[in-house]
């Protein structure tokens, strides 16, 4: 099955539907967790084409884990060796945007926006210290997900929170397909177009760590709950690591297709304004 999350139209809000060859049937669920549990799956109101509406992304996560350096080809494009563990960081559910909206950051903060094509995993069962072999049983689906990324602010911070984790910088969609249409995670492709132009196409073949290892790897650690989001990393052809390097812009247009997912279309909108230095000036007298 494959599921979204949209708003009906009817002023009852957003609820979940499922999607079948380009038809949303909307279902009483308001959330992802609802259809996790198998609760509240009755069929509400009238069929929709998946053209016809806006959909919002398919899960708003409590937490999002986050895995560098995880495909060769990505490391071999750097130059560097491949890490002998995953390497984790955090994005936040402020940073979660749907299908159709715009990537968007505070003017000045940030001149080197990129894009990263990756399979977002979603958890199912709570998972903590999970063995490999047990891993995958704990995932509910699968979805992509754009990485997007401040490489200034990441690298002069010398860590990748705030630089991986601003606001919107996390498209999720368009719909989350049920692990049991994706049976072997470790073959599916990976492809990013910014205006249209391919700039990723590579495969989860070349993940360093498998779904079922970063799964695994972080439960060992750090609890993992249903509705939970695992990004398994990207592979070659980010816009920083091209020659000469390629940064998003206001006006850009990126699309992300994972497997046969369908396609995750995002636009690049115009910054926001900075707080005026008044206004600083007048939080600071007023603490």
């Amino acid at each position: 099955m494959r599921w979204v999350r949209l708003d009906v139209g009817d002023g009852t809000g957003v609820r979940m539907g499922q999607l079948d060859d380009g038809v949303i049937q909307p279902v009483s669920a308001r959330h992802l967790g609802e259809i996790i549990r198998r609760e509240h799956l009755e069929p509400v109101g009238n069929s929709l084409r998946l053209a016809d509406v806006q959909i919002s992304a398919p899960v708003m996560p409590g937490k999002v884990i986050a895995v560098g350096q995880n495909y060769m080809d990505h490391i071999r494009e750097q130059g560097v060796e491949p890490p002998t563990t995953p390497i984790l960081f955090p994005k936040f559910p402020t940073s979660v945007i749907g299908p159709g909206e715009e990537i968007r950051w505070t003017a000045g903060l940030t001149g080197q926006v990129d894009y990263e094509a990756e399979l977002a995993v979603i958890i199912g069962r709570r998972a903590t210290r999970v063995s490999v072999d047990d891993a995958l049983n704990h995932v509910f689906g699968y979805t992509g997900a754009n990485d997007v990324s401040a490489r200034d602010v990441q690298f002069d911070d010398g860590q990748w929170t705030r630089g991986k984790g601003l606001d919107r910088f996390l498209p999720l969609g368009p719909c989350i397909v049920e692990a049991a249409e994706v049976p072997e995670p470790q073959e599916v492709t990976v492809r990013c177009r910014v205006n249209g132009e391919l700039v990723q196409d590579a495969s989860t073949r070349e993940m360093v760590f498998s779904v079922a290892e970063l799964i695994a790897f972080i439960s060992e650690a750090i609890t993992l709950e249903p509705g939970d989001v695992v990004l398994t990393g990207t592979p070659n052809g980010v816009g920083y690591f091209r020659s000469p390097q390629a940064f998003l812009v206001p006006g850009d247009t990126v699309e992300v297709e994972i497997g046969d997912f369908g396609v995750l279309t995002n636009a690049v909108g115009e910054p926001y304004p900075p707080a005026s230095q008044a206004k600083r000036g007048l939080a600071i007298e007023g603490v």
